[in-house]
């Protein structure tokens, strides 16, 4: 059974997210449990989970030299997990505004909150808990079926 774990804490500055990108990504390609696809897709979650979470602590007006978001990635031999963590002040999950479909002309004017619904949309399991101390994230990506040989 394979297991890779990594963590990396880095500051809450949007000047970091192409590393995390990169780091994540390069993870996920270890043992490739995942198609490029996939892990076009882990990229993407991870990126605004992130960019979320710098916005929260920019909103809760927290020092950019000090705030830091936690990002944690670990494989197995059936999934990625990834988990986002930051200490901003926490938000309703379930008071997000509710957002025309995607077929739906409308949403070409919608350029906020874009992010949560697309996370949502890209894993297999997400799960979001927040409160004053801080948001966390958690998705799960499943292994892609091997190619028929």
């Amino acid at each position: 059974m394979k297991h890779h774990r990594i963590s990396l804490r880095v500051p809450a500055q949007p000047e970091y997210l192409a590393l995390v990108r990169m780091v994540i990504a390069g993870t996920a390609r270890i043992e490739p449990i995942l198609d490029d696809e996939r892990v076009d897709d882990l990229r993407v979650i991870v990126s605004e989970a992130c960019t979320n979470a710098i916005e929260a602590l920019r909103e809760r007006g927290s020092d950019p030299s000090t705030a830091a978001i936690t990002i944690e990635c670990h494989l197995t031999d059936d999934a990625v997990e990834l988990v986002v963590a930051d200490e901003g002040g926490g938000f309703d999950p379930g008071g997000l505004d509710v957002l025309p479909e995607v077929t739906d002309p409308s949403r070409l004017r919608i350029e906020r909150g874009l992010g949560i619904p697309l996370i949502r949309a890209l894993s297999d399991e997400s799960e979001i808990t927040s409160g004053p101390e801080g948001t966390q994230v958690r998705v799960v990506l499943q292994a892609t079926e091997p190619p028929a040989v």
